[in-house]
């Protein structure tokens, strides 16, 4: 590839805050074929440190600029070949610091349909343009006069000639067309109006009916709501620009007569003065106002994406529930709830479908099938999907804990999004062939209970669904930013080379699709892998594929200590080097934090590896394959809360972080609707990122603020609240909430030791 000139490493290491050789470092590495992780993890020396958000920033920015200076040896190429090309305007061009101001330059030259003002010229008025603009104290009229012909009957059609030809040359004046954009963006009104006749049907939009903000503070969420709103047909959207302005100029007008030194002295300057309210009328206010339409929507979805992408991180990297046996519920009604068992590698057991809701109501026969299975299995977690029939689902699934011994099985509900996706999907098909699609989903329930990373990886970023307005943005800008998040979040974690999936090897730096397959076909064949150097026989995985991926897989129990850990294979003798100096075994050295800490980091630098990667390789030492997730922990629903009409304004509850947006955070209380926490809501002081205060996954506690049944809207707090707060009940049972009005002290029993459940649970419990 083409080394990136020197302005474009300029551009980039102001705006990554860094060394321009920095940025060259980087820029070279990723022109080799080098991954982001890769290139974060393993060569901290040649970046100086450059961590992975800036290495993203870099990538992005290196495309843009790359196909910006593209764009300009274009433009140059085609002035150039209309012979129109001169010093100051190749100045410009090449001083151009984003498309719109290159395109605004290029605008005068780019080849277009016939317009009024070309016919003008082919009658031969541009002489007479030029004429009014160059002398104010004449009267146009006489000038006109010489211009009659029989292409030009008349002094008036010679002066509208003249008008169309000044009216565009106004319009093609990169330096104005700058200046009113300028004045635009900061002066501008969003106004929003409701389609007369479309108020119910776009009920959804009432906020926006009769909306009007500053167009320059309009946030993306906002944008993106009036976008979809005018693309359904439910809203009219306009910029309004100058619109209260009653003066005989307006400031807009203004700008273009000052452009061109326009007063109200002589005749030619009345006439002008007409040409820049025609200029702007007909041409600049409509090409402003399309640029500004778009400028807006690419920047709402730019917020929307990095929205999307931080929440898909948060997701990915939530906390894994471990190795564990593990039970996966996938409600149902009419069609039953699926049961799905895995072992603690996610390998699927064995499978049910029970009926204890409607139209069967085999409540009996359902909790009797899960007790059976979780003694078969030695069931520890039983994950839940959150779907519908979730909440029903949920007290079925305590009333069978409680009737176990202790230890008892944990229950956690799981976000759904996306499970039906993959259930459906040929990977989904290829790993449990012989299975129905909708057990499929419960293992995938199931296993991301066990680890959210290594099955959510299984499914297209774009369906698991934790962004704002996400099918209203750019798809193929969306796809790469929630691609390299899920490449950056696999390789932070690493996998296990031996019992990791297709699917997720294929997100390791250097590794393709074909390339996992080829590693789980070895691995199938040949049994596991002994050490990392094995991976040289799978076939096409070369010595650079090598390099970029090693350091990401780890191979626990193997032939060389070091495998289980992130330490690269071309640092193993610097690693070596270190436990020699401390004279014990590798195996016994790791994890012995008080003598690796103990070392100086600058004795072991060498002329091939610097200070960072000591350090990365002694911190790796201390915690050898080192998990950066957090620790796992749950959110407890309320009892007797099941729908969002058992909330009431003061009550507090527990409930899990589902959504971050720029406006607050949404949060699943276990009511089939997430509340939402504004960000005015989120903490006693200002809050002016969400992303700061909460994550995806986070377990939370927060207070019901509001309840608007209609629209199906949850208003919380997590502000500090006042005295008075109401809890929810403490009984889980509706029938002795009924007849008991009186505050319960503590949970009452539940119904599972009552009549034919409990009978049923009973007897399961007793049979061997």
């Amino acid at each position: 590839m083409t080394p990136a000139p020197d302005r474009i490493l300029q551009a980039i290491a102001s705006e990554i805050q860094a060394r321009r050789e920095q940025v060259k470092a980087a820029v070279d590495l990723l022109d080799e074929g080098a991954t982001v992780p890769f290139i974060a993890r393993y060569r901290k020396e040649a970046t100086g440190g450059l961590d992975d958000s800036q290495l993203r920033l870099l990538e992005e920015r290196l495309s843009y600029l790359r196909d910006l200076e593209a764009r300009r040896a274009s433009v140059l190429e085609t002035i150039q070949g209309q012979g129109k090309l001169t010093d100051p305007l190749a100045a410009k061009i090449a001083a151009a610091a984003t498309k719109a101001e290159l395109e605004d330059l290029y605008l005068p030259f780019r080849p277009k349909r016939r317009t009024r003002a070309e016919i003008a010229r082919e009658r031969g008025l541009q002489p007479l343009a030029d004429a009014i603009l160059a002398d104010r104290a004449a009267d146009p009229a006489a000038l006109a006069k010489s211009y009659i012909s029989e292409a030009v009957p008349d002094i008036k059609t010679a002066l509208d000639g003249a008008r169309d030809i000044l009216a565009e040359t106004f319009s093609e004046n990169a330096d104005l067309v700058g200046a009113l954009r300028t004045y635009v963006k900061a002066n501008a009104m969003l106004r929003a109006r409701v389609v007369e006749g479309k108020e119910e049907a776009g009920a959804k939009f009432s906020d926006y009916f009769d909306h009007r903000e500053r167009f320059s503070t309009t946030p993306s969420h906002r944008a993106l709501a009036m976008l979809r709103g005018r693309n359904e047909d439910i809203l009219s959207l306009d910029i309004e620009i100058d619109a209260e302005n009653a003066s005989a100029l307006k400031p807009v007008e203004q700008t273009i007569a000052a452009h061109y030194k326009i007063a109200s002295n002589g005749a030619g300057d009345a006439y002008l003065l007409d040409v820049v309210r025609f200029a702007w009328r007909t041409k600049l206010s409509l090409h402003l106002t399309l640029d500004l339409m778009n400028e807006l929507r690419e920047c709402a979805e730019a917020e929307a994406i990095q929205v999307f992408a931080r929440n898909l991180k948060d997701l990915l990297l939530a906390a894994p529930a471990g190795p564990r046996p593990t039970m996966g519920l996938d409600p149902g009604i009419r069609t039953g709830v699926k049961v799905a068992v895995v072992d603690g590698t996610g390998k699927l057991l064995e499978t049910a479908t029970v009926y204890p809701f409607q139209p069967r109501n085999d409540l009996a026969g359902a909790a009797a099938e899960l007790v059976r299975l979780i003694k078969k299995h030695g069931v520890e977690l039983i994950a839940i999907g959150n779907g519908t029939a979730s909440r029903e689902t949920d007290r079925l699934a305590a009333d069978v804990i409680a009737a176990l011994p202790v230890p008892r099985p944990i229950k956690v509900v799981v976000s759904e999004a996306g499970a039906s996706v993959y259930s459906a999907s040929a990977k989904a098909a290829a790993e449990m062939p012989d299975l129905d699609v909708s057990l499929r989903g419960a293992a995938s329930i199931a296993r991301r209970l066990q680890d959210p990373l290594a099955e959510l990886v299984k499914i297209e970023p774009k369906a698991i669904g934790v962004g704002q307005y996400q099918h209203d943005v750019n798809q193929a800008r969306l796809a790469r930013a929630l691609d390299a998040v899920v490449e950056d979040a696999v390789n932070a974690v690493g996998v296990d080379l031996n019992t990791a999936s297709a699917s997720l090897l294929s997100r390791i730096s250097g590794l393709t699709a074909s390339l996992a397959d080829a590693i789980v076909i070895r691995r199938d064949s040949q049994g596991p892998f002994a050490n990392r150097r094995d991976l040289l026989g799978v076939p096409r995985l070369g010595p650079r594929a090598f390099e970029l991926c090693a350091g990401f897989l780890r191979i626990s129990n193997g032939t060389e200590p070091l495998d289980a850990s992130s330490v690269h294979p071309e640092t193993y003798g610097l690693a070596r080097k270190i436990v020699s100096a401390c004279g014990r075994d590798l195996r016994a050295l790791m994890g012995d934090a008080s003598t690796l800490q103990s070392l100086d980091p600058a004795k072991f630098v060498d002329e091939r590896f610097g200070l960072p990667t000591v350090r990365d390789i002694l911190r790796e030492l201390e915690k050898p394959g080192r998990d950066p997730r957090p620790a796992f922990k749950t959110a407890t629903f309320a009892d007797g809360v099941d729908d969002i009409k058992d909330l009431k304004p003061g009550m507090t509850l527990e409930g899990t972080v589902t959504n971050v947006a720029n406006f607050g955070a949404f949060v699943d209380i276990g009511v089939h609707q997430d509340g939402l926490v504004h960000v005015s809501q989120l903490a006693d002081r200002f809050v002016k990122d969400p992303s700061a205060v909460v994550k995806a996954g986070d377990v939370v506690k927060v207070r019901v603020a509001d309840v608007d049944l209609k629209r199906k809207r949850i208003a919380l707090s997590m502000r500090s609240g006042d005295a008075g707060d109401v809890r929810p009940p403490a009984y889980s049972n509706r029938e002795v909430a009924k007849k008991d009005k009186r505050p319960a002290p503590q949970a009452r029993p539940s119904s599972v030791a009552q009549g034919a459940l409990g009978a049923a649970l009973r007897e399961a419990m007793e049979r061997k």
